[in-house]
């Protein structure tokens, strides 16, 4: 398995190309939704709005992204870089 490979099984799943939603959950930070943009735009060029919401405490940053993307290994590269952001906790 490369370090790419998550062995998922999207493309038994889901037919692709399709509309699919990321969900990044991170410390609050006021660049994490530009930080996550600029990691979908390296694989998914687009014109992007994310959604923001800020825990009832104001601790943690939930940023929900639509990608349309082509392929299983697609998703898996994004869930990786995603993953890989600074501050980031989970990629759902």
């Amino acid at each position: 398995m490369t370090d790419t490979d998550l062995n998922t099984k999207f493309h038994e799943l889901m037919e692709l190309p399709c509309s699919f939603p990321f969900k990044i959950v991170g410390d609050a930070s006021d660049t994490l939704a530009d930080r996550v943009v600029a990691v979908v735009q390296k694989h998914v060029p687009g014109d992007y709005a994310p959604s923001t919401k800020i825990s009832s405490k104001g601790t943690y940053s939930s940023i929900t992204i639509r990608v349309t993307v082509q392929s299983k290994e697609q998703i898996e590269s994004l869930y990786i870089e995603l993953a890989a952001i600074e501050g980031v906790k989970r990629v759902l």
